[in-house]
């Protein structure tokens, strides 16, 4: 080992992991090299786990590891590293290098999350890309003695599972929708047959009024023509939509609200706009809000 050490066929990663060869290191290599060095039971956890199973398309920054309770290893260059009790039971069982499975993982970083937002974009990642169901995540999330934010992760996998698919389509249900008395929508609607499919954010079907949310991020040109395609082809069969961003949702609510409902009315649908809160203009006429 010395001999291949000092010829450079070797190189030393970390103290007592070596690599059997020369050159710069795969992404695989480095990340094995880490989960050798924190030991037996470690695995890769939060952010390095969401990398590799695809819950994110962003490299971590630092290498996150999972070790049992009790085990203090020495510090890991570019590693961060928790501890958990359940490490060997959250393992995935046949994934390698070893890394939480995807519920954990799921979990994991909700609790680290910087806001709540950010803990409930997790949870839309994790099933809008069926890497798994609210169902297993709400298993996870009951076996665990201590949860930040339970309620309201509880809630959230809950809309979730209705269809809600991001943070903004979260955020229309809960500061829009719900507050203000409209009907519930149908999430993630299919509005025209196969090969041909259409699918909405919220479709209220009686009044054939379709409610699109657009992100923080604009929409690529290419994203925009099949918008816009996609508009047309409701308009044609008698279909209305309304778009929304991210500042209309969070920034203003209820003239969101108010402006949904008044289409709706228009339209021949039922609806009972209430207000928020005293202060809540949902029933001012649309124009005079958005002077």
């Amino acid at each position: 080992m010395k001999r291949r050490l000092r010829a450079g066929r070797w190189c030393v990663v970390h103290r007592g992991v070596y690599a059997t060869f020369s050159g710069d290191l795969s992404r695989e290599a480095v990340l094995w090299a880490a989960v050798l060095r924190a030991g037996p039971g470690a695995a890769l956890s939060h952010q390095t786990a969401a990398e590799l199973l695809e819950l994110t398309a962003d490299r971590s920054e630092v290498i996150h590891l999972t070790v049992p309770v009790g085990r203090h290893p020495e510090r890991i260059g570019g590693a961060v590293v928790h501890r958990s009790g359940t490490i060997e039971t959250a393992t995935h069982r046949a994934q390698l290098p070893p890394r939480t499975c995807v519920e954990e993982t799921t979990i994991d970083l909700t609790q680290s999350a910087a806001s709540f937002d950010d803990a409930y974009d997790w949870l839309c990642r994790a099933v809008s890309t069926r890497l798994t169901t609210t169902a297993r995540l709400q298993a996870s999330l009951d076996a665990r003695p201590k949860v930040r934010w339970r309620t309201g992760l509880t809630v959230a996998l809950a809309e979730v599972g209705d269809g809600v698919h991001s943070i903004l389509e979260g955020r229309y249900v809960r500061d829009v929708e719900r507050p203000h008395g409209l009907p519930t929508a149908v999430r993630q609607a299919r509005t025209a047959p196969i090969p041909r499919s259409r699918y909405v954010d919220n479709l209220y079907e009686a009044a054939r009024l379709v409610v699109e949310l657009d992100g923080r991020v604009a929409h690529g040109i290419e994203q925009r023509r099949t918008d816009m395609r996609r508009d047309n082809d409701h308009a044609a069969t008698g279909m209305a939509t309304l778009r929304y961003s991210w500042a209309d949702v969070t920034e203003r609510p209820c003239a969101v609200a108010g402006q949904v409902a008044e289409v709706m009315a228009r339209r021949g649908a039922p609806v009972t706009l209430r207000p928020c809160r005293p202060t809540c203009t949902a029933t001012t006429p649309w124009r005079s809000r958005a002077s």
